[in-house]
């Protein structure tokens, strides 16, 4: 069975914001979530680069390790989902993930938040697939539901789709794998790829 994955090919992200702009629109998200962003580095620089970062769905998630209800879910398809019905808006899923996934609609008095939400690879909720239930509405300024669940269509995730230098890409983990491999060969980096030396702390050998 496939493993869903997102891939982000920093030296292709030209930050237009596209992939934020489709993830906004689609599930129809309220004001102040932001499932997806692009977040740049040595911004204005030599060596500048942008990355496209939402939940990349991992494969031992921390955030269902720590949250106290068992909210979260995986997949056959590998896609790591919530169910807003169970989740307490505790938080502790937000501190334990790396990448800064999940997204708090508001903050009542004494701190309370709302319902969590997080990027769902545009494969809906807990409901029954391509139901108005699953796809949400907004009561009181917060979004109910989980949007569109395209994956149900036979679609890749909208913010992938609208990639115009396909820097971001989702599918099968292994082909994704595989097609990055084949550009990083093509460009000739071996162990010269961006990010190598901060992960590995070593040096290119001349």
């Amino acid at each position: 069975m496939a493993r869903m994955k997102f891939l982000c090919d920093a030296d292709r992200c030209v930050e237009c914001n596209a992939c934020v702009t489709a993830c906004k629109n689609e599930p129809d998200v309220p004001w102040g979530i932001n499932r997806r962003r692009v977040v740049t580095i040595n911004d204005g620089k030599p060596g500048e680069r942008s990355v496209s970062m939402a939940c990349m769905h991992c494969t031992d998630a921390p955030c269902a390790a720590v949250c106290p209800v068992n909210c979260f879910y995986t997949t056959s398809d590998g896609v790591v989902l919530h169910s807003k019905d169970l989740c307490i808006g505790c938080g502790y899923c937000f501190y334990a993930c790396p990448f800064g996934a999940p997204q708090y609609p508001r903050v009542g008095n004494f701190g309370s938040r709302g319902k969590m939400d997080k990027c769902t690879y545009c494969a809906g909720g807990p409901e029954a697939d391509l139901t108005p239930a699953e796809y949400g509405s907004r009561e009181g300024g917060q979004f109910t539901g989980y949007g569109s669940n395209r994956l149900a269509e036979g679609k890749l995730p909208l913010c992938a789709e609208m990639c115009s230098t396909k820097s971001l890409l989702a599918g099968d983990g292994e082909i994704i794998a595989q097609i990055y491999k084949e550009r990083v060969v093509r460009r000739g980096y071996t162990s010269g790829a961006w990010g190598w030396m901060t992960a590995y702390r070593e040096t290119i050998a001349s």
